[in-house]
């Protein structure tokens, strides 16, 4: 799951202790010294070269220590089209040094900074970076507590930028005020094709927010809203903006709490939509009822590929009724189903064996 919101953010980076700055960056400068030296034993290491003189320099200079940090890295990287930094501890000052090193790197098309504790004052600093690059497509901010603040100052940039295909903002903190800003994105931005909120805090009122949004959206083609919040009217008012979306393809809302409400809404979705190829509805509290109202839609859906609905308590007269679904839909697409049934329930389902749904079993 993602990093927890909390204390870290809460201290500017000019009150963080320089111990504490230290400790975030001695094991990546212990790990590019160690690389460097066995990429070449006859030269001086890159930190050697930047003129550092130990871990004590880095405690008094943590900007210093976070430009080394970086320097190397680029270095190690040379040209290539991907910089990944990784759980580095980075921080809001990290990000500053970052966004002016990438002003000259346009090589860059893919940036990960997953887990580096940048916080909304991190997100501010690569605004310009991310605004004006006109290389980089795919970005993996997840579990770097953002908050509302820092999705503002992201969302903001992303509006001005193209390029950008593919965001990751999983692990973030992320409630209902963030989704306000997420929704203006997705009204703006038709060139983003790939958007990861999973794992964070968006509840019914995000859901209220996001789905006539994404109705309107006619870039997205890949969603995971999965480890959320999103259910009642939230859930209902998601599955409408399915109902009018024509662009999206691959959808995750597993592990929210649809219930049989949000079920009904999506099946209601499936009879209009006509783009949708993978759906993941597991761990959404779906019963029997949810289950038949889901059956409608697959009834006459055309285009639905994947369909996984395991660890719902939908018993086996809502998978009877799933699948007797799929049977009398000639034009289905189909081709697998999930129930992660147990093999009791999976008995009294042996006469679909010869239906043209595959039926995949787990656990």
């Amino acid at each position: 799951m993602g990093v927890m919101a909390g204390a870290p953010c809460e201290l500017s980076a000019e009150r963080k202790r320089p111990e504490e700055e230290a400790v975030a960056v001695s094991g990546p400068l212990a790990g590019v010294r160690e690389a460097e030296e066995g990429a070449n034993t006859d030269s001086d290491s890159d930190l050697e070269t930047e003129g550092t003189c130990g871990l004590r320099d880095l405690v008094r200079e943590p900007r210093r220590a976070h430009s080394i940090v970086l320097t190397s890295c680029f270095r190690r990287e040379g040209s290539a089209s991907e910089l990944t930094l990784r759980h580095h501890g980075l921080g809001p000052q990290g990000a500053q040094t970052l966004a002016s090193a990438l002003f000259s790197s346009p090589h860059i098309k893919r940036l990960d900074l997953r887990d580096n504790g940048l916080c909304a004052a991190g997100a501010e600093a690569l605004v310009g970076a991310l605004s004006k690059s006109s290389c980089i497509c795919d970005v993996d901010l997840s579990e770097n507590q953002l908050g509302v603040v820092g999705v503002q100052a992201l969302c903001a940039a992303l509006m001005a930028n193209p390029a950008v295909r593919k965001v990751q903002l999983a692990g973030n903190g992320l409630e209902e005020k963030a989704a306000w800003y997420i929704a203006e994105l997705l009204l703006v931005h038709m060139s983003l094709q790939s958007l990861d909120l999973s794992y964070n805090e968006l509840s019914d009122g995000a859901g209220e927010t996001l789905g006539p949004a994404l109705a309107e959206n006619t870039g997205l083609t890949e969603l995971n809203v999965s480890w959320n919040h999103l259910r009642g009217p939230g859930a209902v008012a998601f599955a409408r903006g399915l109902e009018g979306n024509i662009f999206l393809k691959v959808l995750d809302i597993s592990y929210n709490g649809f219930g049989d409400p949000g079920a009904s809404a999506v099946g209601e979705a499936l009879k209009a939509n006509t783009v949708l190829e993978e759906l993941n509805m597991s761990n959404n509290r779906i019963s029997a009822v949810g289950a038949l109202s889901l059956g409608l839609g697959l009834r006459v859906n055309q285009t639905l590929r994947i369909l996984v609905v395991s660890r719902n308590p939908m018993r086996s007269e809502g998978c009877f009724g799933v699948l007797k679904s799929v049977q009398d839909n000639p034009a289905s697409a189909l081709e697998l189903l999930d129930f992660s049934v147990g093999w009791d329930q999976l008995m009294h389902l042996r006469w679909l064996r010869a239906s043209k749904a595959k039926l995949f079993t787990q656990g």
